[in-house]
């Protein structure tokens, strides 16, 4: 078998070890306020296109009709908060939030307009942790019937006065609901949201069967990057997953999805992984790992019995086998689409030291 030569195979060690540990610097954390569900739709289909932990903003009051007879309640939360901007008691009371804003880079925040205003819901939020934000990049998404959101960029800059806000905030009204996921999209391309500088993936291995996974930039995917190469033997559960307990556990950030993706790989309690390879409806609470890229064929490698699982760091050079060039010669890193190459006596190689 033919080796990487030294020269180089240093290059990759480091640069490797580079881009792992970038990997750690930077988070995405989604609040949203949901009444309708319109603005949890939202947050659903955001989170399939980029990699973001969530948290939900609820109201301390559960089962208020903020809309009944005519919003005369939301209209009188929001009048409360124009009164008096500045005090506490003028927000209503919120469930506590235990999200450490201090983990992330970015934040995004999703919400409803009311009356041409935020929501007071997620106003009250804004208002706890408006100088945590400070310095940190925020997004803004604004869910409505049709009234447009000036109103809404205005609270959330009042609230927020010292973030660094994206260029473009995205507005999502009926007369475009359909198409969210495009908007979402464009959205994220704009901001720079898709960039995957900071995502680690690793390959999942089935029968012969090979799958690029990108894992959450979490303490929960970080904690399962060190763990690998695993090999799992999992044993099959309802047609749709399979999971395996593992001796040790792992950092959790539960949430409940509402739908499950197939590819999903999450975290159940907080040290059984779980591989689902079909989607559907699932009322439990997970911590998000990572998903596999593309699933497809992956409910056929799987099988429908217990099944060996590798799960394996796509960066590894352990399994480097082209001769590079022992010349002399400087070599020079770069990285596009979030993958580290590296070009060596006018060749270019990945981490693995295959030349392209």
């Amino acid at each position: 078998m033919k080796h990487i030569d030294t020269h180089m195979k240093r290059i990759l060690f480091f640069l490797a070890a580079v881009c792992l540990s970038a990997a750690v610097s930077s988070k995405t954390l989604v609040a949203y306020y949901s009444y309708t569900g319109d603005c949890e739709a939202i947050v659903t289909e955001l989170t399939q296109q980029i990699s973001a932990d969530v948290v939900e903003i609820e109201p301390a009051e559960k089962g208020l009709r903020y809309e009944a007879n005519g919003y005369a309640l939301g209209t009188q939360l929001l009048n409360a908060i124009k009164a008096n901007p500045n005090n506490a008691a003028s927000y209503p009371a919120i469930d506590p939030v235990n999200v450490s804003l201090g983990e992330y880079s970015t934040v995004i925040i999703v919400t409803p307009l009311w009356w041409s205003q935020m929501a007071a819901i997620m106003q009250s939020y804004l208002f706890q942790v408006g100088e945590e934000l400070a310095g940190k990049k925020v997004g803004l998404i604004v869910s409505s019937a049709s009234s447009g959101i000036s109103g809404v960029v205005a609270d959330c800059k009042r609230l927020v006065p010292d973030a660094e806000y994206l260029s473009e905030n995205l507005w999502i009204h009926d007369s475009n609901r359909a198409n969210t996921a495009a908007l979402v999209a464009d959205w994220v391309e704009n901001n720079g949201l898709n960039q995957t500088e900071n995502t680690m993936q690793i390959n999942v291995i089935a029968g012969t069967k090979t799958f690029t996974a990108t894992l959450a930039d979490s303490e929960t995917g970080r904690a399962f990057a060190q763990l690998l190469p695993l090999t799992l033997p999992m044993t099959e559960l309802n047609g749709n997953e399979k999971y395996h307990y593992l001796d040790s556990s792992l950092p959790t950030d539960s949430y409940q999805p509402g739908t499950i993706h197939a590819g999903d790989l999450m975290l159940y309690g907080n040290n059984c992984v779980v591989l689902f390879y079909e989607t559907f409806n699932s009322s439990y609470s997970y911590t998000r790992i990572g998903s596999i890229d593309n699933p497809a064929g992956l409910a056929a490698a799987l099988g429908s019995g217990n099944v060996s699982v590798r799960f394996e760091k796509s960066t590894t050079t352990e399994n480097l086998s082209v001769q590079v060039p022992s010349e002399q010669i400087p070599s020079t890193k770069f990285i596009k689409n979030g993958v580290l190459y590296i070009k060596h006596n006018a060749q270019t190689y990945d981490v693995r030291g295959t030349r392209l």
